[in-house]
């Protein structure tokens, strides 16, 4: 099995604070979700969308799946993702992060070579950045089981497995602002990003 090839991009949850689903943003007339799957296609031999309405994506070319453990969140995701995947470690974005930067996946992929380890996940503080981040397939029956305790944290989930966290510090020198982990969440967000995107051009 190939060490790296796949990356996921999760389109699930509810988009409450958007007001519509995050699957049908569109930056610059363009879905957010198109932009994500070239720039990977460009670094990754397989994509594959994680989403509850497949219907968005008829004729992609891409692996369509779906959460087998229903409505547990995040990890429901990242499960389903591993499960279908063709490689090992799978990087996961979600499909609401429009800043995917191609430098810091490749300097993740380079750190994990030789280490033994389920994920490589950025650290923000005390906190864990979940997405921008390479899992395991080695990870589905821990996910399995944390799920199974009614357990969700991806946090918690990763506290119990051998990690290799990328310190804030470091990741701040590919992306100082920090604008690799944004999540476009609300109207706001998203506002706020065109008005930046159109400031800069």
């Amino acid at each position: 099995m190939k060490m790296f090839g796949t990356a996921v991009i999760l389109a699930g949850g509810k988009s409450t604070r958007m007001g519509f689903d995050k699957q049908l943003l569109k930056i610059n007339e363009r879905r957010l979700i198109d932009n994500l799957r070239k720039k990977l296609g460009g670094q990754f031999d397989e994509i594959i969308v994680v989403t509850n309405k497949s219907e968005y994506y008829l004729g992609f070319s891409d692996k369509i799946t779906k959460d087998i453990i229903v409505g547990k969140g995040p990890l429901s995701g990242i499960h389903a993702g591993l499960t279908v995947a063709s490689s090992l470690y799978v990087y996961f974005v979600a499909c609401d992060m429009p800043n995917i930067n191609m430098k810091y996946i490749g300097y993740m992929q380079r750190e994990m070579k030789n280490l033994n380890i389920k994920a490589c996940v950025t650290r923000f503080g005390q906190w864990i950045e979940p997405f921008n981040a390479f899992y395991s397939k080695d990870m589905i029956g821990d996910i399995e089981k944390h799920l199974l305790m009614n357990q969700r944290s991806v946090n918690s989930l990763l506290s119990k497995l051998p990690v290799h966290y990328i310190e804030e510090a470091k990741a701040r020198e590919f992306s100082p602002n920090w604008d690799m982990f944004l999540n476009l969440n609300t109207r706001e967000d998203l506002n706020d990003f065109l008005k930046n995107i159109n400031n800069s051009n």
